[in-house]
């Protein structure tokens, strides 16, 4: 009772009321292999959607950069062709993967439900069909580990089931409740997830780098003034192969320095970021390592831009200012403050990277793209 009571504090906030239903009926789920886009997952507008962005940011990361020896000949289109069973390999090797790193490559602890239910319905904990029914498997070899992803595998990609919700509880599980409390670093009562619709960020970093931490800014900052003594935050402490690239809208000017990505964040090991504009979640990459190790490779290069909603967007990102082509009235400032006017958010979102990029679309915006 009182781990599974810890558990959904932690995650949720309460034990007393139940979690949102999303979470219990929503799996990782890939489009058909014979469809567009066969290596996306599918998923609705709902809070799971950010965690699920992470996962697919790694699967991209895989097809793209991991699975076989980069041939350069080899289009894009090709190496995001999957078929039934590279689509599983893939989930369960970027599901194993994170927890592993989570678990500081040391351990990783995977729940999944039994038949029975071990704790009764109670005025302090209200029954939601998986939490109360879980087993705890453990884990200190990352083989094993994927071994066991591989062959429950359907317990995560059943659709309507708890996939989501298992593979969250697992990530929390293998950070360690007491660890969840200090990364998160705020009152007694704060919890993982907040109101957000797809989903808080601290789950995205916890994900990403392995730590739940709300700071985003590189390293440990210490803050305080004359009057108390000053407190470590903990921010990005190590570079990791994913990226995460964050535009708020019109809170944008509002958000402390904490709160955006630092260097660590932006430049990652690989070109592949996972995005939150206005709070909705996606994954931006480019098929060029040389993107975040040559200068010369960010003057002009493509970028793609998926969502788990099956939304698809190509585009061109050109750094190499205004000053070539000109303009017919010579005031380029001028055009400049008028294209940020009319610029879409996703377009502010890759300016906080390539800061006087020009971006130019490959087709019509998708409908989907409604933030």
């Amino acid at each position: 009772m009182d781990e599974a009571i810890e558990l959904r504090q932690t995650v949720f906030g309460s034990a007393a009321s139940p979690p949102r239903g999303e979470w219990t009926r929503t799996g990782f789920t890939f489009g058909s292999a014979n469809q567009e886009y066969p290596y996306g997952l599918r998923t609705p507008r709902n809070a799971t959607r950010g965690m699920q962005s992470v996962i697919q940011a790694h699967i991209i990361k895989q097809f793209i950069f991991d699975n076989k020896p980069r041939d350069k000949s080899v289009p894009l289109e090709e190496l995001l062709k999957p078929n039934e069973a590279e689509q599983a390999l893939s989930l369960y090797t970027a599901m194993s993967d994170i927890l592993w790193n989570i678990g500081e490559k040391a351990k990783a602890i995977v729940a999944l439900p039994g038949e029975a239910s071990h704790i009764p319905h109670s005025h302090v904990y209200f029954q939601d069909n998986v939490t109360e029914k879980l087993y705890f498997f453990e884990f200190t070899k990352l083989d094993d580990l994927q071994i066991f992803m591989k062959r429950y595998l359907p317990y995560f990609t059943e659709n309507p089931g708890p996939g989501t919700l298992l593979y969250l509880y697992s990530a929390v599980l293998t950070r360690g409740m007491e660890n969840m409390r200090n990364d998160l670093d705020a009152p007694k009562g704060a919890h993982l997830m907040g109101p957000h619709e797809e989903g808080s960020l601290n789950v995205i970093t916890l994900l990403l780098t392995g730590r739940a931490t709300p700071y985003l800014h590189n390293g440990v900052v210490y803050v305080g003034d004359e009057d108390h003594y000053a407190v470590p935050q903990f921010g990005i402490l190590s570079r990791g192969a994913i990226g995460l690239l964050v535009w708020e809208g019109e809170n944008e000017a509002m958000r402390s320095a904490s709160r955006m990505p630092g260097s660590r964040l932006k430049t990652p090991a690989t070109p592949v970021w996972v995005s939150c504009c206005c709070g909705h979640y996606g994954v931006l990459f480019n098929s060029n390592r040389e993107l975040l190790r040559n200068y010369h490779a960010e003057k002009r290069f493509e970028l793609h831009y998926y969502t788990c909603a099956g939304c698809y967007l190509s585009m061109t990102v050109d750094n190499r200012g205004q000053d070539e082509g000109g303009g017919d009235n010579g005031d380029q400032d001028g055009d400049r403050k008028r294209d940020d006017m009319v610029s879409t958010p996703l377009e502010r979102l890759i300016h906080t990277k390539w800061m006087d990029a020009k971006i130019t679309y490959h087709g019509a915006l998708p409908a989907s793209l409604n933030f």
